[in-house]
């Protein structure tokens, strides 16, 4: 999952992956089975819960541990306590896509969901950690 991290807001900063949500920068193309095609963007809403330390806390904790995250999910994991976002789309008509009020492909606009609603597809469940972090995931 690839999250465009919101910055310079007064959201704070996230206590760990699994207390944050994740958007796609990129826009992608979906052909279906009729040959029809769609523009998309993904959202991934977090299903624990948005959580966001304090400027203290994150402060603190970076200066700890700069892999709290990576550690906090990894413990999350291992426990049993499987991290989990629902996945939504967002789609344009490849016709509509063309003619929106503005560029559709650029990362610094957000598409409205009132024009676009989103639409949920399923979920995103991390129930195990690689057994070779290098081969699997780096």
């Amino acid at each position: 999952m690839h999250a465009v991290t919101i910055m310079y807001t007064d959201r704070g900063t996230p206590a760990g992956y699994r207390h944050m949500d994740g958007y796609s920068a990129n826009t992608f193309k979906w052909v279906n089975d009729k040959g029809e095609a769609f523009f998309i963007k993904y959202t991934y809403s977090t299903d624990q819960g948005i959580k966001n330390f304090n400027r203290m806390k994150a402060l603190t904790t970076a200066g700890t541990n700069a892999y709290y995250s990576s550690q906090d999910l990894y413990e999350s994991i291992m426990k049993g306590d499987y991290p989990s976002w629902t996945m939504y789309v967002q789609l344009i008509p490849e016709s509509e896509g063309e003619k929106y009020k503005w560029d559709i492909y650029d990362v610094t606009k957000v598409w409205p969901h009132g024009d676009f609603p989103l639409i949920e597809v399923g979920k995103v469940v991390l129930n195990e950690v690689p057994k070779n972090y290098f081969a699997e995931v780096d």
